[in-house]
């Protein structure tokens, strides 16, 4: 008995079974909580060294390698990618600068991103995580409010992050954030209201910390429903921002900005050379102010770029030519069940001309796709078929079977 009560000790630290909470009993030997928590501690310690060693060892991809692989999943949009590809290697470039003593330091570029609903904005962020190696999160603007009203705080941002980067804290401050539907907090009018404008100039102006750089307390699990948790302190002067947002109706200001311009002798020729099917191509910085975005917030995005609207060309190849086009994963989808899946060529161009019917976008080739393919994919698995060909005829009937009303964008 003796000898028992002899052996029944920790191996690491020599604490006998009374005086631990908890004794692990191993091959040959024991290990007490109290190690344990010392041994995960150390454990934990290096595991954030070994991280911010390779944030510092990143390999940079030139901006036309950056490009190139944005070019296997996002049809058309050139001038968008190339300046996401700048962006992004000079965040990189900043967050491996050496230091040097000329007092030289390289100033983060936010970028803005103005674009028609269903031409890619969403598509290039999520596409620019998958070849990151810093901590990426897309978050959505429409549920931010002012602090102290139902909703999310803007701090929120930063807890997607610090998710993202498994809370550390390190790598987060050396992370990008996508801020969707920008465009949603525009201020509500110029008039002044008796009542808050707490979804719109007041979470703008609770951004512009963020943006410009700043140590932020962050609540790691949000802000609401845990209020007694420890914050967490986050510098956001080495994130990188993203937004994007559809601004529905801004052609209007700048189609009234263009013909104020236009005065003169040469007035008439000017308005002969400006595209009036894209006067997105024209945006400048006064267009987002007259919008409804305040002068502080357009200042600290400097980098302002545009999605072409999609025409048929461009809704042609996304059916069918990137690496997760459509058309690719219904093929996939049936491979899985054993059936070969064809698309008769007359049937991608009825798609696409639904789409462009309909005003759709991007997002409308699926939403017609699975119009089309929902009985397929009902009956076929689980049937004797191998082989299933959709005809015109087929996807006619499908389509006319619906009330296509419900697919068309007012």
């Amino acid at each position: 008995m003796k000898n028992s009560d002899h052996m029944e000790r920790c191996s690491f630290c020599g604490r006998e079974k009374k005086d631990t909470n908890l004794l692990i009993s191993g091959i040959s030997g024991y290990i007490c909580d109290h190690c344990i928590e010392q041994a995960y501690g150390i454990m934990k310690e290096e595991l954030k060294g070994k991280s911010n060693l390779n944030m510092n060892k990143i390999e940079l991809m030139k901006p036309t390698k950056i490009k190139e692989f944005l070019d296997q999943y996002v049809i058309g949009q050139e001038e968008a990618k190339k300046y996401i590809s700048v962006a992004v290697y000079n965040h990189y470039k900043r967050l491996t600068q050496p230091s040097t003593h000329d007092d030289v330091e390289i100033e983060k570029s936010n970028i803005i991103m103005v674009g028609e609903t269903g031409t890619g904005k969403t598509l290039l962020a999520r596409t620019i995580a998958k070849m990151l190696h810093v901590p990426f999160t897309i978050v959505d603007a429409t549920v931010l409010t002012e602090a102290g009203y139902v909703g999310e705080d803007i701090e929120s941002l930063l807890t997607r992050l610090l998710q993202a980067a498994d809370y550390d804290v390190a790598a987060a401050e050396k992370g990008i954030v996508f801020i969707d539907e920008i465009d949603k907090i525009a201020r509500k009018g110029d008039n002044p209201s008796i009542t808050r404008d707490v979804s719109g100039e007041g979470v703008q102006q609770g951004l512009l910390k963020l943006l410009e750089g700043s140590v932020v307390n962050v609540p790691p699990q949000g802000g609401r429903k845990h209020p007694e948790q420890k914050m967490i302190p986050v510098d956001t002067k080495n994130i990188l921002f993203i937004c994007g947002g559809a601004f529905d109706g801004i052609e209007k200001k700048i189609a009234n900005r263009l013909n104020t311009q236009v005065v003169g002798f040469g007035a008439s020729k000017n308005r002969e050379m400006i595209d009036k099917n894209n006067l997105l191509q024209y945006i400048a910085p006064q267009d987002l102010k007259s919008y409804g975005l305040i002068p502080e917030i357009i200042g600290r995005l400097p980098v302002l770029t545009y999605l072409h609207p999609l025409d048929r060309t461009a809704l042609r190849r996304i059916l069918t030519e990137p690496k997760n086009a459509i058309i690719k994963q219904y093929t996939k989808l049936f491979e899985m069940d054993g059936i070969e899946l064809v698309f008769q060529k007359e049937v991608l161009d009825y798609i696409v001309d639904k789409a462009v019917e309909f005003k759709l976008g991007a997002r409308g080739l699926r939403s017609i796709c699975e119009t089309i393919m929902t009985d397929a994919m009902f009956h076929t698995p689980g049937s004797k078929r191998k082989k299933l060909t959709i005809t015109l005829k087929y996807a006619k009937e499908k389509l006319e079977g619906v009330n296509l009303q419900k697919l068309k964008i007012a």
